[in-house]
């Protein structure tokens, strides 16, 4: 095997048995300290099961995550160094690897400290939306700022330039950063809105992972396509806590993170619209409720969905949280593929 597919089994492995084995450690923690989800009476009746169950859990995967990509993207470069390969890994590259890593790391701190308080106040209401934008809109110029100062140091080709399919490749400009700001912050909160059932968000981001594992290495960047086997293997981990009947949530520690590294990874490779549509089924979720509020104001009360976020309406219908999680994550698997095509026929 070459250096890239050893680290790529390694950065996998090493996440998986990370945040697996921590599910050993953290859950019993989290419960003797009684940080339990608090479970609103607004949600679905059978939800009330789960009240107590211990939140936070995604400081597992993020442990996972973090540890695997700090040790098996530089042993990739050492292994292919001695081996006499030659690795074309920019500055700017190796910044997008690890800023992006910092830009998702700074977001599930954002989210510890919503669960913190969520937690404290036994009840569901942590951090006012406004802090949380403020602090996720902090982080997200914090990371596009180093991506710039690294590019205009070493004279790096644009970043603003985005490739729409079948129409071609623009300059945005200055605009760039507000767009892809504004995206960057809804995918974020999007995955946030997604963590409403047991193993939904995980098994979305795994996938996610799997394909920009696949997707980075296409195009060369390897680094990268460990970054997202870490994430992989995390996600796969923290399922075996985390899928129905979940002894462990997330919580905004966890899905602020996952939603970040998604970014991370789509604007990392440069591929910002297959980033979208790899988002889709989080952005489906945060339109879902988007919707149902517009409806019910300008409907004077009546209802578009059951209940939203849509996964709620799906259980409401009679579906139950394994069949979400199985036909939203073959949604992604599909467009997913769809992702894939689009870049290697580079339409």
């Amino acid at each position: 095997m070459n250096a890239y597919s050893i680290s790529v089994i390694f950065s996998i492995l090493i996440s998986f048995i990370v945040t697996l084995s921590l599910g050993k450690i953290v859950i019993p923690f989290l419960n003797k300290l009684k940080y339990g989800q608090t479970i609103l009476e607004i949600g679905p009746s059978w939800h009330k099961s789960k009240q107590g169950t211990p939140t936070m859990g995604g400081i597992m995967f993020i442990i996972g995550t973090v540890l695997a990509t700090l040790i098996c993207v530089p042993t990739y470069y050492y292994l292919s160094s001695v081996s006499g390969l030659k690795v074309i890994e920019t500055p700017l590259m190796i910044t997008k690897i690890f800023a992006g890593l910092g830009m998702a790391v700074a977001c599930g701190f954002t989210g510890m400290i919503d669960d913190y308080v969520k937690i404290k106040q036994k009840q569901n209401a942590g951090l006012t939306p406004k802090q949380k934008l403020i602090l996720q809109f902090g982080t997200v110029t914090v990371y596009f700022l180093v991506l710039h100062c690294v590019n205009s140091v070493t004279g790096g080709e644009s970043l603003t330039k985005v490739h729409i399919p079948f129409l071609g490749t623009y300059d945005w400009g200055f605009f760039y950063w507000i767009v892809f700001s504004v995206v960057a912050v809804g995918i974020i909160n999007a995955a946030n809105l997604t963590d409403g059932v047991d193993g939904l968000s995980a098994s979305i981001a795994l996938f996610i992972g799997i394909f920009y594992m696949f997707l980075a290495n296409f195009m060369g960047m390897f680094g990268m396509s460990i970054e997202a086997a870490a994430l992989t293997g995390g996600c796969l981990g923290f399922l075996f806590w985390n899928f129905h009947p979940a002894k462990v949530f997330m919580g905004d520690t966890g899905s602020l993170f996952l939603g970040a590294m998604a970014c991370a990874l789509g604007i990392g490779t440069g591929l910002h619209v297959p980033m979208i549509i790899l988002a889709f089924v989080y952005i489906a979720e945060m339109f879902s409720v988007i919707l149902q509020v517009a409806h019910f104001k300008f409907t004077h009360g009546k209802r578009l969905f059951k209940m939203s976020p849509i996964h709620h309406h799906f259980e409401m219908c009679g579906w139950s949280e394994v069949k979400i999680c199985t036909v939203f994550s073959l949604c992604t698997i599909f467009l997913g593929i769809i992702s894939i095509l689009l870049v290697v026929y580079n339409v």
